[in-house]
């Protein structure tokens, strides 16, 4: 059996055939994804920005970037030259001469294929005597020379050259691997394995999956684990005792010689900022410098232009860090839970969380948590709150001013130019408007809306993402209907008519059912007020919506069965008639409500197994923030929380791919004790200061069904063992006896 043999290419020419393919792979579909677009498209896009973002911070230097980086020069240059070298190694390739040739004796002899024998021992004795290393010739060409004529002229070699391409026959199998042998030396060995996984063991034992430092991460375990109530200034301290802002640690971070001079004059400005603190890593230097950054960013500081530099570097990685909190928190929130709640394990508070959440929002916006949110507009001065808080329009709200009516905000905002307040409404119409819409079940249950204890509860939420704008078209139109009809009575009579006739065509085709229903509240008046009110008590009329619809209608079909047997008291044949129809439809509509519980249980299954499989972008809205230095997109929370415990029901999903609508599916257990209990549903912004939202979620939980030991098609009489053995022995007898008489 032939063997293997490996060899190494000594002279090089075959690494330059890996070395071609590598760059290839390389300078290709890096000059698809890298060589810079069309200048104009980036042009056109902060054009449309302008009119909204043109005075964001952001804004501003990614336009000076656009007008005046060099990046794309340079980007150009590098894959020129890698293009360069790719030509170049392929020119080399092409020039190559081939080594590894089909071997074939009469071209070695220079005859024509089938020579005669005569001719080849003629050639033969041309050649050796020409070649013969006795006459000067070479020694290799004369081997090959006398390999050729062994080759034609004795029959076994013949053989095996036709079979196997070799007179010699079968012979090792030769690998040739395309590297030079000094790259594999027993010296060099070590040094490309080693460096490759050297680059890789170092990053991932010093950074997370989210490109935080695993140091960082401690920290902030340490510090939410020794203080799990945390408040607001306790909170800027941790964040920035991070050691991405370490120097040591983090190379993007700076300590400049005149930190020593400016950075004690910032904390003169600000005042008790807890500089005498001397724990550990608060007391540190780069520690207070970034302490100091974002403390004059939320208060909106002027800082010289080699601090402003390290400043927009703190606030881009400050977002992510306070993510990474978060998550921090929630994980010693799910271990104490797994512990069941002992008190020796210290899980953050509610209130931790949500105070890196805000922080977030003050960080993006560059305000203090005290500041009114309408800071966040442009042209706003803390000088002009005072127009908007008083007793005539009590404005304190981005809500507030968005209901205002027009008048009254042009009078309102008269210290504003006609120019600064067109600004001002378009800023005000890109804030986002958020609507929920939750329904709370229970999947993979025969009845997924009642709740039993330790179940598991899926709370779907609906958000539906919309302008401000869209809310001020709505306050538009609403006003633009009395002008109307004050300046034409006419119009306004035929305007009145028509929304009374589109008022009955919605009302028409439930008139009879609301008129049956009011029948039967007055003969039963307990039930049906109670189920309305839970309907209208859950979540703000949203949760368990479906189940109050199907309640309703359910009490609508009785009180018109009830009404109908009243008017008509026929005879009891046809009763029993009407009672038969009536069972019948009872199971037809039973069978259909299991259907379309089915159905929607699919239905949710199928938005599951879509939602893994896809991928969405997340770019959504970019963020109006006068103060962040980068562009910013438009992310949120949501999760469920018990604020009188101050505990987490759900974990907080970052809901990062809100565009235009968005379907969160927030899963926890109900509690193992029976009763109500009073939850709240939470979307927070990322990005703006104000639009939160807070939803009830009241939670009504049964108790659990006694769950059957023995199942009972298994269950077998005594009575009915023993006549099944009796027959199974007769059975055997029987068979016995056929046996015999076969026999």
């Amino acid at each position: 059996m032939a063997g293997q043999q490996f060899q190494y290419d000594d002279s090089g020419n075959t690494f330059f055939y890996f070395l071609t393919s590598f760059v290839g792979l390389i300078v290709i579909p890096a000059t698809y994804y890298l060589w810079p677009r069309d200048q104009n498209a980036e042009q056109l896009r902060l054009k449309s920005l302008r009119r909204v973002h043109g005075r964001c911070l952001w804004y501003r230097l990614r336009l000076m970037k656009s007008q005046q980086s060099v990046v794309p020069t340079l980007k150009k240059a590098a894959l020129l030259f890698g293009w360069a070298v790719f030509l170049l190694l392929a020119y080399k390739v092409s020039k190559l001469d081939r080594e590894y040739q089909e071997y074939n004796p009469y071209e070695v002899l220079n005859l024509d294929p089938g020579a005669s024998v005569s001719e080849i021992k003629k050639q033969y004795r041309v050649l050796s005597l020409k070649y013969h290393p006795d006459k000067g010739g070479d020694e290799a060409t004369f081997m090959r020379i006398a390999k050729a004529y062994a080759a034609l002229t004795n029959e076994q070699s013949r053989q095996n050259w036709e079979t196997y391409g070799n007179p010699d026959g079968p012979g090792a199998t030769s690998f040739g691997i395309a590297l030079p042998a000094w790259i594999v030396d027993q010296k060099n060995s070590i040094l490309p394995p080693f460096l490759l996984q050297g680059t890789w063991w170092y990053r991932s034992i010093r950074y997370s999956g989210d490109q935080i430092l695993i140091s960082t991460t401690q920290l902030f375990m340490h510090f939410m684990y020794k203080t799990p109530n945390m408040n607001m200034k306790r909170l800027t301290m941790v964040l920035t005792a991070a050691f991405e802002f370490d120097p040591r640690s983090n190379k993007e971070a700076t300590i400049r010689p005149t930190d020593n001079i400016e950075v004690p004059q910032l904390i003169r400005e600000l005042g008790n900022i807890n500089v005498k603190k001397k724990e550990p890593p608060f007391c540190y230097p780069y520690s207070l410098k970034a302490r100091v950054l974002v403390l004059s960013h939320l208060a909106r500081m002027e800082v010289s232009e080699e601090l402003d530099e390290d400043q927009r570097f703190v606030m881009r990685k400050s977002p992510a860090l306070l993510q990474e909190m978060i998550n921090v928190g929630c994980q010693l929130t799910m271990m104490a839970n797994s512990r069941g709640g002992t008190r020796s394990f210290h899980a953050p508070r509610l209130v931790t969380i949500e105070n890196c959440m805000k922080l977030t929002q003050m960080i993006v916006q560059g305000l203090q948590e005290s500041k009114s949110p309408l800071l966040q507009l442009p042209h706003f001065e803390e000088e002009h709150l005072r127009y908007c808080i008083s007793k005539k329009y009590k404005v304190r709200t981005l809500q507030d001013l968005v209901s205002l009516k027009d008048s009254d905000r042009r009078s309102m905002l008269r210290f504003l130019g006609e120019e600064k307040y067109d600004e001002v409404m378009a800023v005000l119409g890109s804030f986002p408007h958020i609507t929920m819409e939750i329904k709370l079940q229970v999947l993979d249950d025969e009845d997924s809306h009642n709740i039993t204890a330790g179940s598991i509860v899926t709370v779907t939420v609906t958000l539906t993402r919309k302008r401000m704008a869209d809310m001020f078209e709505k306050e538009q139109e609403a006003s633009a209907c009395p002008g109307e009809e004050a300046a034409n009575a006419e119009e306004g009579d035929t305007n009145k008519a028509k929304t009374k006739v589109w008022q009955n065509k919605n009302k028409g085709a439930k008139k009879t059912a609301k008129s049956k229903k009011k029948k039967l509240t007055k003969k039963k008046a307990t039930p049906a007020p109670i189920k309305a009110k839970q309907a209208n008590g859950n979540v703000a009329g949203n949760v368990s919506t479906s189940a109050a619809k199907e309640d309703d209608d359910e009490a609508s079909d009785k009180g018109s069965e009830s009404d109908d047997g009243e008017a008509n008291k026929d005879s009891p044949s046809e009763r029993d008639d009407e009672s038969d129809k009536q069972s019948d439809t009872e199971v037809d509509e039973g069978a259909g409500d299991d259907e379309e519980e089915w159905e929607a249980l699919q239905q949710s299954i199928q938005r599951r197994e879509r939602a893994l499989l896809e991928t969405k972008s997340k770019v959504t809205h970019p963020v109006y923030s006068l103060y962040f230095p980068e562009e910013k997109q438009e992310w949120w929370w949501l999760y469920i929380a018990d604020r009188r415990d101050q505990t987490l029901v759900s974990m907080p999903y970052h809901v990062c791919t809100l565009k235009d609508s968005e379907e969160v599916e927030l899963k926890f257990p109900a509690p193992s004790k029976t009763g109500n209990y009073q939850y709240s549903v939470i979307l927070r912004s990322d990005s703006y200061l104000g639009l939160d939202q807070i939803k009830p979620l009241k939670l009504e939980v049964h108790e659990a069904k006694a769950m059957l030991d023995n199942h009972p098609q298994w269950d077998i009489p005594d009575t009915e063992e023993e006549d099944e053995e009796q027959e199974d022995s007769d059975g055997i007898e029987e068979s016995d006896d056929e046996d015999e008489d076969n026999d």
